[in-house]
């Protein structure tokens, strides 16, 4: 009987020790120095380092270089994970949503027109020489911008070319669109959605449209179109 309850104490105390750990280390913020950078078609790898231990994270598309310190909370850690653009398999990898260089996470840094890369030829932080008519009904991009309040809250159709796709961050698919018109420098649109589009597509998708939305860790956007559904 003694036996039973040192075994049930010591289980409870192991059992307290990793829920404590879990939560520990979901709330906990990693400073990092990034030692190599890997750029592949929606995500970034940085080779990292935290406290003499070297390590993989994995994140949405950015212009990261050696030397650079970031910050970042949480995420999913992927033992032996292969990456088939790189042809090569990671012993492990940290996958996050997002990344930050302010500790706090909150530097309002919006993705929406960060320069990250080319892709398929197309520079993301440039306005494209494109015409695209929109649907019967549906909303540019230029009068969604000039117009944001009177949207806010409601959902709209709107039509455009595919300039960036990642796919499963934070759950969701992330959308960029463009469609030649252009208010005060806003010529880009993010969508959230769970359909899958290619790069250079034209697509008419309806949503939500959503002001200052603040997904942490400089995922921040003056307007967004959130849970968007693929018409056309």
């Amino acid at each position: 009987m003694r036996v039973l309850k040192i075994f049930l104490a010591i289980v409870l105390i192991i059992t307290f020790s990793v829920n404590t750990y879990s939560q520990q280390s979901k709330s906990t913020v990693h400073k990092v120095e990034v030692v190599e950078v890997l750029q592949v078609n929606s995500y970034t790898y940085l080779r990292v380092k935290e406290d003499n231990n070297e390590k993989w994270l994995a994140v949405p598309s950015i212009m990261a270089k050696k030397g650079d310190i970031y910050f970042y909370k949480g995420g999913m850690e992927m033992p032996n994970f292969e990456s088939k653009e790189l042809n090569r398999t990671f012993k492990s990898v940290v996958f996050l949503g997002a990344i930050s260089k302010n500790p706090t996470g909150k530097d309002n840094v919006s993705f929406e027109h960060t320069k990250v890369k080319k892709e398929k030829g197309i520079d993301l932080d440039t306005e494209l020489p494109i015409t695209i008519k929109p649907i019967e009904g549906g909303v540019t991009i230029s009068e969604l911008f000039k117009n944001k309040k009177r949207y806010q809250g409601k959902k709209v159709k709107i039509r455009g070319k595919v300039i960036k796709f990642n796919s499963q961050v934070m759950s969701k698919n992330w959308i960029h669109l463009q469609d030649g018109t252009d208010n005060n420098g806003n010529f880009d649109i993010t969508v959230t959605s769970n359909a899958n589009v290619n790069v250079g597509d034209i697509v008419t998708l309806e949503g939500l449209v959503s002001l200052d939305k603040d997904f942490g860790y400089g995922y921040f956007y003056k307007l967004i179109i959130e849970n968007a559904v693929l018409i056309d």
